[in-house]
């Protein structure tokens, strides 16, 4: 009898097969490495904590949370259909308002008899497919279509043409209202309608023609065409002292104040009192907090002595400083811009310690604020490599990790490619790897409490499919053992602890808090997986007789665990399942019968037929009895 201890290597290996990294796992899915063992990732929980869970429309691909001066936490999330502040206890819409109509220019009629459907007519209404509106001061159509169906919020449900559109009457618990003979009104003559910013897309659609851009978004028999305005929608937020200031891609500039409440939307910062040559669009609005200037990455530039209202890629554009309404370079403040060169578009930048990293397409600056007359100093930094995705690029310890078209890096003063073990799973497996299609939609973030800094991205696998177009792979590099794992979690925006003690992320429609306990929301978290590489026996010269498994797991909490070994007699064979045994926290060995030149042990989370869903588990020195035998 041979008993040998498992030393797998940390990390998981991908660049090579199943029996060429040898002694190291070869796939998993919801585990991390800690000091080299694995364990099971912690579990989430839906906010807020109540009985009935509460939802947000749209996707949300951006979050950003701080603390008001009087202590209270806001949150704010950005969908592609609305913009909420989260107050822990609701989802308060503070979505700008685009444009208030004055009394009696909006006007209704119905469809047919029996049809909840309500022709809007509105000239040059400015809507999209989706859009959402506000009506106020309409009177009942007569019949079933009451002023209290009428005057509440509706989404655009058909756009017509360029002065009508179609909407889904409903009463005030949701529920479809149907026409009547009596509905003959149009509403009356007080009828106003506040409209919301136009919405987003949700997935990346490039070119120009049919698809692009939202319904109505287009001129009428013409094609579509996409720009930075009506692409994906991805919004930008940051701070300028209590107060908000947000951006969706290519779009205008708001701000809103905790101090007016969250029953109050956010407002147009070029409209506020004081403001001065404040840009009307930008890609991105960031702060610079050491200095107190407002930046725009890639405005719209000043010509004439007022902005044009077409954004530049890549300008930028900074506010004199204490002041994000001043705009206008004057001798006596610190607001300027500067144009970068390299590249064709910005796409994100982020905050470093004493540096704001701008990524373009092709390159990485880095800016730095310096003082009168110059204000800022901004140099090239690297040219052979640019950003994903506007929100690729996060900073941790040890610099700011980015994912770039074909691999991962880290600027630290410099640019340096991160050593990869899975780079050809991420970027080049068939299903697993990446939906370049989709690239704008992959996301960083970090888990200093696991020393993680890691990717969302959406995989190829049943690309062509709208619903699986969707974010639903991770990747993580923990930056303090320099490992890589990877899996699967559906999730569109993700942020650390700090303001919360918990890290907060988002997968439609909830917003979850994760690493508390070991379950999925209350459920048991399936798929919890992990898979070693090939083991053999020297070199696999002889065939070996595996009879035994002296585990060694750490449990938290009760329940059970899945042990199962499978083999092969040749790196090209497909593996055959050999044994499955229920671990517990009592087992002390598990004996099987198994032979060939090449084992596999793969080891799975069972929750569920523990009747427990918050079994946490992490590996130790698992041993096996394994020697060498002839062959039958």
């Amino acid at each position: 009898m041979t008993i040998q201890k498992l030393q797998f290597n940390p990390g998981i290996d991908r660049e090579g097969t199943a029996y060429d990294s040898e002694g190291g796992w070869f796939d998993c899915n919801l585990v991390r490495f800690r000091a080299g063992r694995p364990e099971k990732f912690g579990g989430w929980e839906a906010q807020p904590s109540t009985a009935t869970k509460i939802e947000y429309l749209g996707t949300v691909r951006a979050l950003h949370n701080w603390i008001a001066n009087d202590g209270t936490k806001f949150l704010g999330l950005g969908s592609h259909l609305k913009y909420y502040i989260y107050d822990t206890s609701a989802f308060n819409d503070i979505t700008p308002i685009r444009n208030t109509t004055a009394a009696g220019d909006v006007t209704f009629a119905k469809v047919g008899d029996g049809d909840a459907t309500i022709t809007v007519t509105d000239t040059d209404h400015g809507c999209v497919l989706n859009d959402f509106v506000t009506f106020s001061g309409a009177v009942s159509l007569g019949g079933n279509i009451t002023a209290a169906v009428l005057n509440r919020e509706y989404q655009v449900s058909e756009i017509v043409d360029a002065n009508n559109y179609r909407i889904e009457a409903k009463d005030t618990s949701g529920n479809p209202v149907t026409a009547n003979s009596s509905d003959t009104g149009n509403g009356g003559s007080n009828t106003v309608g506040t409209y919301q910013i136009n919405v987003g897309l949700d997935n990346f659609v490039a070119g120009v023609g049919y698809g692009a851009s939202t319904w109505g978004g287009g001129g009428w028999g013409g094609a579509s065409s996409l720009s930075s305005v009506n692409q994906l929608r991805l919004w930008t937020h940051d701070n300028f002292g209590q107060n908000l200031i947000i951006n969706p891609r290519g779009g205008q500039i708001y701000r809103w104040q905790p101090s007016s409440g969250v029953g109050t939307r956010a407002t147009l910062l070029s409209a506020i009192g004081g403001a001065n040559k404040v840009p009307t669009k930008g890609l991105q609005v960031i702060t610079s907090e050491t200095d107190r200037h407002l930046i725009v990455l890639g405005a719209d530039p000043l010509s004439g002595g007022n902005r044009t209202g077409v954004v530049d890629p890549m300008l930028v554009a900074f506010s004199d400083q204490e002041n994000e309404l001043q705009f206008e370079p004057l001798t006596t403040n610190t607001a300027g811009s500067v144009r970068l060169s390299s590249g064709s578009q910005i796409v994100g930048g982020v905050k470093s310690r004493q540096e704001i990293v701008i990524f373009t397409d092709t390159s990485v600056y880095s800016m730095q604020f310096v003082g009168p007359p110059f204000t800022f100093a901004v140099n090239l930094i690297d040219n052979s490599t640019g950003l994903i995705g506007p929100k690729a690029a996060v900073t941790a310890p040890g610099g700011v990790y980015f994912m770039s078209y074909d691999s991962f890096y880290v600027y630290s003063g410099g640019v340096q490619k991160l050593p990869c073990s899975v780079k050809n799973y991420v970027f080049r497996d068939d299903e697993n790897g990446l939906n370049v299609e989709q690239a704008y939609k992959v996301f960083g973030f970090t888990n200093k409490e696991h020393n993680e800094v890691g990717w969302f991205y959406p995989s190829k696998l049943d690309q062509n499919e709208d619903k699986n177009k969707e974010i639903n792979r991770y990747v993580i590099y923990n930056y303090a053992t320099n490992i890589w794992y990877y899996g699967q979690l559906v999730r569109t925006a993700w942020l650390d602890s700090g303001v919360e003690s918990f890290p907060q992320a988002v997968g439609a429609p909830y917003l979850y808090e994760h690493e508390t306990g070991f379950n999925d929301d209350g459920s048991e978290m399936t798929g919890v997986f992990i898979e070693s590489s090939d083991l053999d026996l020297g070199d696999g010269e002889s065939f070996a007789f595996l009879s035994k498994i002296i585990p060694d797991i750490k449990f938290i909490e009760s329940g059970n665990l899945k042990m199962i070994t499978k083999q092969r007699n040749y790196p090209s064979d497909l593996l055959t399942q050999t044994s499955s045994s229920v671990i517990s926290p009592t087992t002390q060995q598990t004996f099987i019968r198994s032979r060939g030149r090449q084992f596999v042990l793969r080891l799975e989370s069972n929750d569920g037929d523990s009747g427990n869903n918050d079994v946490g588990w992490r590996l130790g020195a698992t041993r096996l009895d394994l020697r060498t035998d002839g062959r039958r």
